[in-house]
């Protein structure tokens, strides 16, 4: 570490004494419930390290969306999260580089006439309608670059495809892992060839804690992708459809 880990810093990461990390369990590559219902994956992983670098104690709390994760930390209930870099999310977290890619594309009943990505928003009449999660990256990426088609919120990332068969939707627009489980838990369902974004997963805290603390944040990520840290708990926890993010 290069970053000079001062008492200073410890209370700008925890000011009530305890590390409180936001764990979103809204992804299944970040997260999942472990056994006894313990979170598990490579964002649990990350948050005990840095706990352990800091010497602070730990405390996870737990999510089932990101935009939870995000509120948690605007309204001062955590200290650092996991999050996809937005530049919404951005005017008050200050992010790392991402420790984790992941892809987010479509997915369309296997009868529907929709093969590409560019049909998803090309105009028609009626617009076609996709349906993402409420607060997540994609919900806010699409947001602003889909002009025509029509954007439904279900309540999480996991809900996205039992509200596109519910409600008759067009297209279901989540992380891949996700879509791919969920085309093989029920069937009649494809994804589309090409990803439409990629997610950059970063870790985060509120820009008020100030910029050493966030230097320090930005140092830990870097030198845990250099040692193969986050690369050996995704081969643990089974993660598949996602790679290490390139060092900075």
């Amino acid at each position: 570490m290069t970053a000079a880990i001062t008492p200073a810093v410890r209370a700008a990461f925890a000011p009530t004494g305890t590390l409180r990390a936001a764990i979103n369990l809204g992804n299944p590559i970040l997260a999942h419930r472990g056994d006894g219902a313990t979170p598990a994956g490579v964002s649990v992983d990350l948050a005990h390290e840095l706990a352990a670098l800091l010497a602070l104690p730990l405390a996870l709390q737990v999510f089932d969306t990101a935009a939870e994760s995000v509120a948690a930390l605007d309204s001062g209930q955590a200290d650092v999260g996991f999050f996809a870099i937005d530049p919404v999310r951005g005017a008050h977290i200050a992010f790392t580089a991402p420790y984790v890619l992941i892809e987010g594309c479509y997915l369309v009943r296997h009868d529907a006439p929709i093969t590409s990505n560019d049909q998803v928003d090309d105009g028609g009449n009626p617009p076609l309608r996709v349906v993402v999660g409420q607060g997540s990256a994609y919900d806010l990426y699409l947001t602003r670059t889909l002009k025509h088609a029509t954007i439904v919120r279900a309540p999480s990332s996991p809900a996205v495809v039992d509200v596109f068969l519910a409600q008759g939707a067009d297209v279901a627009a989540g992380v891949r892992q996700q879509l791919q489980h969920d085309a093989a838990r029920l069937g009649g369902l494809r994804l589309l060839d090409e990803r439409f974004m990629v997610i950059e997963q970063a870790m985060g805290l509120p820009k008020a804690r100030g910029d050493d603390a966030a230097q320090v944040l930005r140092t830990f990520v870097e030198t845990m992708k250099a040692r193969g840290m986050v690369d050996a708990a995704l081969a643990r926890h089974g993660v598949q459809g996602a790679s290490v993010a390139p060092l900075a």
